[in-house]
């Protein structure tokens, strides 16, 4: 039974010093009404890609472009994020982030589409992370198409799966809850990964791809 406590939950989320180029990003998203990642999921997204040397990421939901500026930082300098939303008006302000901390534009491909149109086009096996984070009742068909996309030992990153607190209360019933919850357990038992959830932000599902 974990003992952590509020306090020492908001130092680790607020331990990772937060470049002031993503700041602005995550301030902007904010402004749009696209809710950006946490700088404690940031880090851990950062983490995880230079784990693995991340050279091919896919990134479902750009928002502002604050978690894809977290990917970059982790990834080699070679690397390429690609990254799918359905909201112009993100992709552009996702752009501004990436030119604004001086990304090379042939390091990031953003496709305007619903993910679930673009990603059966993007090729099997080609990717060393998956970063889940859009539409929350597609959640199963995102991960559906991301497992596919991962090689081996490649990482499968989603974000939200917590749910402000929701997912842990078994008397929540609402439908985004019980398709997350539900997912999360599916994932668990999942004999094709090695998944954990990590209380960072708003709950980060990672898994391994075997």
């Amino acid at each position: 039974m974990s003992t952590m406590k509020p306090g020492t939950w908001a130092y680790a989320e607020e331990f990772p010093l937060e470049p002031e180029v993503i700041e602005t990003a995550r301030r902007r998203g904010g402004e749009l009404g696209c809710t950006p990642v946490s700088p404690g999921t940031g880090a851990a997204l950062s983490m995880l890609a230079a784990a693995v040397a991340a050279r091919a990421v896919v990134e479902i939901g750009t928002g502002a472009g604050t978690s894809g500026l977290w990917l970059l930082r982790g990834m080699p300098a070679d690397g390429v994020l690609t990254t799918i939303d359905i909201e112009p008006e993100h992709q552009r302000a996702a752009k501004q982030a990436y030119a604004e901390a001086g990304i090379a534009s042939q390091r990031t491909r953003t496709i305007s589409g619903s993910a679930l149109e673009v990603l059966p086009r993007l090729a099997d096996g080609a990717y060393d992370l998956v970063l889940v984070d859009g539409d929350k009742p597609e959640y199963p068909q995102y991960v559906e198409q991301a497992v596919r996309l991962l090689r081996r030992g490649g990482v499968l990153a989603i974000d939200n799966m917590l749910w402000h607190d929701r997912v842990a209360d078994p008397a929540v019933r609402d439908q985004t809850t019980v398709v997350l919850r539900d997912l999360g357990k599916q994932l668990r038992d999942d004999e094709r990964l090695v998944v954990s959830l990590l209380p960072v932000g708003d709950g980060l599902l990672t898994a391994v791809k075997r």
